[in-house]
């Protein structure tokens, strides 16, 4: 038996058009808003109430952050201030360092590590990288 197997699930049906569910819901709550604002408010404060519902229903509606949803912002926005949040201040004790006569530091430049057991492989990698830093191959017409 053959089942046929459904692509693209992640993506939502648009139902109302070029619009999903969801997408419909946003766009005619907010236009709700916005209508009955104006419908039993003066002008200037229907415009003042109006103009940020607008806005956040086309932002719920059409604005990705990072490809994702602008509810899902939003929820983490009122879920980050909503929640206490535990601030936890651990002391270390630092002890100061002596630097001076006794204390010797290896020159990084001089250190070559130590790449396998074989000294063969050892003394090529060294050959290798010192005709690389010098450059003498090239300028003696070697090629290499």
């Amino acid at each position: 038996m053959r089942f046929q197997v459904p692509q693209f699930i992640e993506v939502e049906d648009k139902i109302f058009g070029p619009l999903t569910f969801k997408q419909f819901i946003y766009l005619a709550g907010s236009g709700g808003v916005v209508i009955a604002s104006f419908s039993f408010l003066p002008k200037f404060f229907a415009f003042l109430i109006a103009a940020p519902v607008a806005i956040l229903g086309v932002a719920l509606a059409f604005y990705k952050v990072n490809n994702r949803p602008f509810i899902l912002i939003v929820e983490s926005f009122f879920k980050y201030f909503s929640k206490e949040r535990l601030y936890v201040w651990k002391k270390e004790d630092k002890r100061p360092t002596k630097s001076g006569v006794g204390s010797k530091v290896a020159n990084p430049m001089v250190y070559i590590p130590k790449l396998s057991n074989s000294k063969l492989k050892d003394l090529s990698w060294q050959l290798g990288v010192k005709n690389t830093n010098t450059q003498e191959g090239v300028e003696n017409g070697d090629g290499r």
